[in-house]
């Protein structure tokens, strides 16, 4: 066991009195009401953040407003790059202080808060800087009739769309928050986030970094609470788009709400029920590796996590006992272990989500090759666990479970594995595992999702764009794609 100690800095910051980030400052909240957060390693509170009322919320916006009209909107292209790359800077030289935040309130392996939340932040908020200054339109020549020798000439320019929501799930609160605001930022959007109640404290900490990188009062502004918060942003008249990462449920409420106030824009990064393909040329121990990698890191709190895995018949009983052997070696531990191997779930809401599948199965008399409880000791803790379905339409191959569960079902032939990999209303990712790229390439066009992969899962580079289909959402991140969905395109005509 290699325990990490945690930094004054980060006990300093638990002991303050929280309240909202707008207008370059923290300001203490209108309303009495305060939200405790807990570590999910233990179950004990570790601070309360404030829940914005109404009146909190006028101010945020109008603060948001004020800067896209104002500061934001006379700063130039390489300003807004510039400004991102120096805040990067200062995610490395707070490293240590962000991912042990990180840690604490979502029970995330402190080498995955470190390599993952944080340094793929850094990645990805220099990627946007290098967008600032390539947004462009095209020029455009009319075919319009000249009745007296005047001419024509068009072109078009993107336009930032306004005042942006981010609302952010618990996952991944630093690097999904990023890929909120650095999107808005870089188009000349501002940008609101409102941070998920189980996960506020590192936004908290990444807006004071902002002010500190330079940026603008009311730029980047922080207001925290639960889904009422997030439902007055949108309704509120002064926002112009939300982008969303969360449930299927949610996200349709969301998008629902949006359209009814004013037809604001909306990004819905959705769920999954991502399928995970193994040709019949795999390995046991690529096989073992990849089920692993698809589905089991972080707790599988991923959302393009794979959970329906499809193995050739004649491998399923080899891989299934060796894989079964291997997660047993998968012990908890604590977060803040360097040599853990496994976490918590990220509260408690979600840990008894995860449990009540467990009951589904063996309701509906699927197998559970192993796991299939929670774990005897304080905090989130639960197994990581197998389950052989016994029919495609199985709860556990429709239904995602967003945790370390893995469900399995045999098929006999290529074009068998094509229609279960489609047999859902998800379409957010999907991998095929094979040597034969040849076959493999012939495939893909024919799986109906977002992102595939290809011998590989969960991996995510801010050039490619991410996002979902069907049931998974509406609209992507980053790549070159977020550019239409921050920006609208508009049209100038002269006449000359």
């Amino acid at each position: 066991m290699s325990l990490v100690s945690l930094l004054p800095e980060v006990r300093q910051f638990l002991e303050r009195k929280h309240g909202f980030y707008i207008d370059g400052r923290h300001q203490p909240p209108n309303g009495k009401e305060r939200i405790d957060v807990t570590n999910p390693a233990n179950s004990q509170v570790i601070t309360n953040i404030a829940e914005a009322d109404a009146e909190d919320v006028e101010r945020c916006v109008r603060s948001s407003r004020k800067a896209f009209e104002g500061s934001w909107a006379n700063t130039s292209p390489d300003e807004r790059g510039a400004f991102l790359l120096r805040l990067a800077d200062l995610f490395i030289k707070h490293r240590e202080e962000l991912a042990q935040l990180e840690s604490l309130q979502s029970g995330k392996l402190i080498q995955m808060s470190r390599g993952f939340e944080v340094d793929m932040a850094i990645r990805f908020l220099r990627y946007y800087a290098g967008w600032a200054t390539k947004i462009t339109g095209e020029t455009i020549q009319p075919s319009l009739p000249s009745m007296n020798g005047e001419r024509y000439t068009a072109f078009t320019r993107r336009d930032p769309i306004g005042v942006v929501v981010g609302i952010i799930p618990w996952n991944f609160s630093i690097l999904i928050a990023v890929w909120k605001f650095a999107s808005a930022l870089t188009t000349g959007c501002t940008s609101i986030i409102k941070p998920s109640e189980y996960t506020p404290l590192t936004m908290l900490r990444i807006a004071e970094l902002a002010s500190e990188a330079g940026l603008p009062d009311g730029v980047l502004n922080v207001v925290t609470g639960g889904g009422k918060v997030g439902a007055s942003l949108i309704a509120h008249p002064g926002t112009d788009k939300v982008s969303f990462t969360g449930s299927v449920p949610t996200g349709i409420s969301i998008g629902k709400s949006a359209l009814e106030a004013k037809l604001t824009r909306v990004t819905l990064e959705l769920g999954g029920k991502n399928a995970v393909g193994f040709l019949p040329d795999i390995d046991i121990d690529r096989a073992v590796a990849g089920i692993i990698e698809a589905g089991f890191i972080n707790q599988g709190q991923i959302c393009a996590a794979g959970e329906r895995f499809y193995l050739p018949r004649a491998h399923m009983d080899d891989i299934l006992a060796a894989l079964s052997k291997k997660l047993t070696t998968f012990v908890p531990g604590d977060p803040f272990d360097e040599q853990a191997a496994l976490g918590p779930l990220a509260n408690r809401q979600h840990f008894e989500k995860v449990t009540g599948f467990f009951d589904r199965a063996r309701q509906e008399g699927d197998q559970i090759i192993c796991g299939g409880k929670a774990f005897e000791r304080p905090g989130y803790y639960v197994e990581p666990t197998l389950i052989r379905a016994t029919t495609p339409q199985a709860a556990l191959l429709q239904e995602e479970t967003f945790g370390p569960i893995g469900t399995f079902l045999a098929y006999d032939d290529e074009e068998e594995l094509v229609s279960l990999m489609n047999n859902s209303d998800f379409g957010l990712s999907a991998s095929l595992w094979t040597d034969n790229l040849s076959k493999a390439m012939r495939m893909v066009p024919r799986i109906r999702a977002g992102t595939v992969w290809v011998n590989m899962h969960t991996l995510l580079d801010p050039a490619v764009p991410f996002g979902g289909i069907r049931s998974s959402g509406l609209g992507r991140e980053f790549g070159s794609a977020f550019i239409n969905d921050y920006t609208e395109l508009k049209s100038v005509i002269v006449r000359y």
